[in-house]
């Protein structure tokens, strides 16, 4: 008898890897990728340019600049659930109304909410390289930050350990939360 993966017993649903920029969403999201198999995106390639090149220049989006970007997020889950094989989306999801936008009708999705420290967000953006989002932006996305209720169907993870610690904590609390 061969021992199974501790990733195999995880039904699919849509993943939402969320927090502010720094919090680990794209190395999370492409190791739970590589462990569940589910298709992601990332969900900053599904920004309009117009978004891209204000975050660019340092400026804050506003709700009116974020309503199209959830729009096109939403399409990809839709796709997702429609196809049943789950997937795994980035997203800064940062306000309860985006969220309800992304998990309407549905209880397929599930955020992972990457909670760390400002400090270690500070320093990690300080060091990050080739993303287009700049440091100055990260009080601003604290200060829009909601993070997710208990009624939210929603996990928060401490996001400040090693990748690997983060992604079989995520994976052994989707495991336990999807399984009851």
């Amino acid at each position: 008898m061969t021992a199974r993966a501790p990733a195999e017993d995880i039904r699919p649903h849509i993943l939402v890897v969320m927090g502010v920029s720094g919090s680990g969403k794209t190395t999370v999201a492409e190791g739970l990728h590589n462990v569940l198999g589910w298709p992601y995106q990332e969900g900053d390639r599904l920004h309009p340019q117009a978004n891209v090149d204000k975050m660019a220049a340092g400026i804050p989006l506003t709700d009116a600049d974020r309503w199209p970007w959830l729009a096109e997020c939403r399409k990809w889950i839709d796709a997702r659930i429609a196809d049943g094989g789950g997937g795994i989306l980035t997203c800064s999801a940062l306000k309860r109304s985006y969220r309800e936008i992304l998990a309407k009708d549905t209880d397929q999705v599930v955020f992972i909410f990457l909670d760390v420290p400002e400090a270690i967000l500070k320093d990690r953006l300080a060091r990050r390289t080739g993303h287009y989002m700049p440091p100055s932006l990260l009080p601003s996305q604290l200060a829009t930050l909601e993070p997710p209720g208990p009624d939210e169907h929603a996990l928060t993870i401490d996001s400040f350990i090693s990748p690997a610690e983060v992604i079989a904590h995520t994976l052994g609390q989707l495991k336990y939360r999807l399984d009851r």
